[in-house]
């Protein structure tokens, strides 16, 4: 995915100021509406992307996607994926439950890439490692205010749901990454994947450890300040772990993502959260939301509406749950059968992270925009329909259940 703005050298056309416009309103109607019931709020990414398609050249036709608006966009990616790493820092999720989420990641994955090859093999326009990631997807964002105003987060089911998400994001980040590179052989590709580890790995130690009195004191200042020094170090980390991983040649989003760990690491203290705040303020404020409009005005609403659209988004949320949910298991003995298939329904939920692989999978050929579609469908059903039915079949009842994790702070809702 490009990330470069038109050259200065080259004879770039003015942006398009009446479509960003009506960018920018979508993102913030999508804010409003999504909280506009006191008892129904949607998922904010689900009205941003439905937006976007009505102000897209598929409905009302009011606005276009020009080389400003997909820089913008294409910046809002970058964030999302930092702010997945952000959050996996974040959460504090017990060792063991990503231990035993990441296991049934291995079992979600295996599954995913079969059911991925079985649908190429039978004509499906994707590539079957891409279906396979997709459909091994959680979306932790969209699920932890759910589980927060459900009271579910404190208990068993919730440290497992945490358990499951991370590893549901983590992993495949890692792996899409890999497979699109296409640059390298397969050991060489394993080689700087780790040397890339081992660069941030070093960022990460430096983060924590490193923290001389002089600059503690000009983050301290500045954190209220115009100077914001806390803030632009973040940004520029977040630039330049991207450019290092363009360089190497995996895709950005893995540089994105990397930055977000080591941010994490470095704002772990309740004294950070002020900067956080910020970052959310640059993030969900602005340029995340585009991204999400962005994608509903290239999404192919004729694609999916079509009958064959319609099945295939219907196969692929069927799927979901299979992929995801055959996990569960695991955890059965130690949830019960109740909140076992609460949990197989809550790790099938899958719509950013898919949103975002489709998006740089159709830029690579590696899927058709008819499937995304589909795909992406299947994900807007999810994030609307599986925590509600979730959240139905299990009795909330704090004297029930063990507590198994401390509450985390308030997180986005993406």
């Amino acid at each position: 995915m490009d990330v470069v703005p038109p050259a200065l050298g080259q004879a770039a056309t003015l942006p398009d100021l009446d479509s960003l416009l009506f960018v920018l309103g979508a993102s913030t109607l999508g804010a409003i509406l999504s909280r506009i019931h006191g008892r129904l709020v949607l998922p904010t990414v689900v009205v941003e992307i439905a937006l976007g398609i009505v102000i897209g050249p598929e409905l009302l036709d009011i606005a276009q996607v020009d080389s400003y608006i997909e820089f913008l966009a294409n910046f809002g990616l970058a964030l999302l994926f930092f702010f997945a790493g952000l959050e996996v820092v974040e959460q504090r999720v017990p060792r063991r439950s990503v231990v035993r989420g990441s296991a049934g990641w291995g079992i979600s994955i295996a599954v995913g890439l079969a059911v991925g090859a079985l649908l190429s093999a039978a004509g499906v326009d994707a590539e079957w490692w891409l279906l396979g990631v997709a459909l091994s997807t959680t979306a932790l964002g969209t699920l932890v205010p759910i589980l927060a105003d459900a009271g579910l987060l404190p208990t068993r089911l919730g440290s497992a749901v945490l358990g499951a998400g991370v590893a549901g994001e983590f992993w495949p980040i890692v792996v899409i990454s890999v497979f699109l590179t296409g640059v390298y052989g397969a050991l060489e590709e394993v080689l700087l994947l780790l040397a890339f580890g081992g660069i941030v790995a070093l960022a990460a130690t430096a983060a924590m450890r490193a923290r001389p009195p002089r600059l503690l004191r000009i983050l301290r200042e500045t954190v209220h300040t115009t100077g914001q020094t806390a803030v632009r170090a973040s940004i520029f980390l977040l630039g330049g772990l991207v450019l290092l991983a363009h360089d190497v040649g995996f895709d950005f989003v893995l540089g994105a993502f990397a930055a977000g760990l080591v941010v994490g690491l470095a704002l772990d203290s309740p004294e950070a959260a002020p900067v956080r705040m910020r970052l959310e303020g640059i993030g969900f404020g602005l340029l995340i939301p585009i991204y999400f409009v962005v994608a509903g005005m290239e999404f192919d609403l004729d694609g999916f509406l079509s009958p064959t659209g319609l099945a295939l988004a219907a196969l692929f949320l069927g799927l979901l749950l299979v992929v995801r949910g055959a996990p569960s298991p695991l955890w059965l003995r130690e949830l019960g059968q109740r909140d076992t298939l609460a949990l197989a329904l809550l790790s099938a939920t899958g719509l950013p992270l898919i949103v975002a692989l489709v998006d740089i999978g159709t830029d690579r050929g590696a899927i058709t925009d008819e499937v995304g579609a589909s795909l992406i469908g299947a994900g807007m059903v999810s994030v609307l329909v599986l925590p509600l039915l979730a959240t139905r079949i299990v009795r909330v009842d704090g004297s029930e259940r063990q507590i198994a994790a401390a509450p985390p702070e308030e997180t986005a809702e993406y």
